[in-house]
């Protein structure tokens, strides 16, 4: 036990760096049969309304997000604004789904909220209710979608219908166990890795629930425009659902290739290959470059903002 103990980082980083490299190498091999001119055309096919409304339904799902830390703001009972929490966490959502949760969920959040004066141990509070509020949202849609068959797996998957079913059934359980704690415990402390942390009220717990709801709908709810309304959306909300989650185990900045190949693999039957890539790659660009090229501009503001902050309060001082 002992000598698995100390082999194990060095196995974790072999499995890892094996697992990327397969992936890299089903990813390029997909590439290589995919007929891009046509991918174009798809694209180019677009009307100028439906890209105005994926648009602003991109925008509305980042500033939705952001909502996570104003309630972590009330959860936390800090007192920095709420337009600066507004824009801090806008910032870090548009660097978390682009470059992963390390650099934009823990770095950035810790970098700017470190530097308009919270404590690491309340922006660790911030970061720990937001990641919360993301999942509990995630978990309730999942188990409605998976429990009912709304969503049928993959056969490749080698997930029966029970399983699937039984998956999501679990899932709902975990969401109305969440419920019950904050019912019947808040306030209730715990430590867990030299932190301490408590459930929220139920009300708190019920808008967490309810904004992580609305945000996973509203994105499914985009792919669904851009796929012409050719699937029903159930489906669609179902096979995002999925792809997140492979896209997290997958440890790929912004999951690139994992989302288009779970949307492939599901709904290719239904829908032909190149328009599903193309709706992929149109998401991507309303929902993951557009946000950061826009969070770009602002960051160096607060940037500013928090330098201002500085030599006012040395001033003071």
């Amino acid at each position: 036990m002992n000598a698995l103990r100390r082999w194990w980082p060095v196995l974790r980083r072999i499995l890892l760096g094996a697992f990327f490299i397969a992936v890299a190498v089903l990813l390029f091999r997909y590439a290589r049969g995919v007929d891009w001119g046509e991918v174009a055309d798809a694209m180019l096919a677009y009307k100028a309304l439906t890209i105005a409304c994926v648009v602003a339904l991109a925008l509305l799902s980042h500033l939705i997000y952001a909502g996570f830390d104003l309630l972590a703001r009330a959860y936390a009972r800090h007192e920095l604004g709420p337009v600066r929490t507004l824009a801090i966490a806008a910032v870090c959502y548009a660097f978390n789904v682009n470059l992963g949760a390390l650099v934009g969920g823990v770095a950035f959040r810790f970098r700017l909220y470190s530097r308009f004066g919270l404590p690491a141990g309340t922006v660790t509070q911030v970061y720990g209710f937001a990641v919360v509020t993301n999942w509990s949202g995630y978990v309730l849609l999942l188990g409605a979608v998976l429990t009912p068959r709304l969503v049928a797996m993959p056969a490749e998957w080698e997930i029966g219908v029970v399983a699937s079913q039984a998956l999501g059934a679990v899932l709902l359980l975990v969401a109305a166990a969440y419920l019950a704690v904050c019912a019947f415990l808040p306030g209730r402390r715990w430590t867990v890795r030299g932190y301490r942390v408590s459930p929220p009220r139920l009300r708190t717990a019920l808008l967490q629930f309810a904004v992580s709801s609305a945000n996973w709908a509203l994105m499914a709810f985009i792919i669904y425009l851009l796929l012409h309304r050719e699937v029903d959306y159930p489906t669609v909300l179902g096979t995002l659902l999925l792809a997140a989650i492979a896209g997290a185990m997958a440890h790929i900045p912004a999951g690139l290739g994992v989302l288009e190949a779970v949307f492939v693999l599901m709904l290719s039957d239904r829908v032909p290959e190149h328009r599903i890539i193309a709706a992929m790659l149109a998401y991507r660009a309303a929902y993951y470059l557009l946000p950061l090229l826009l969070t770009l501009a602002i960051y160096p503001l607060l940037e500013a903002g928090a330098t201002r902050r500085a030599q006012g309060t040395s001033d003071d001082a």
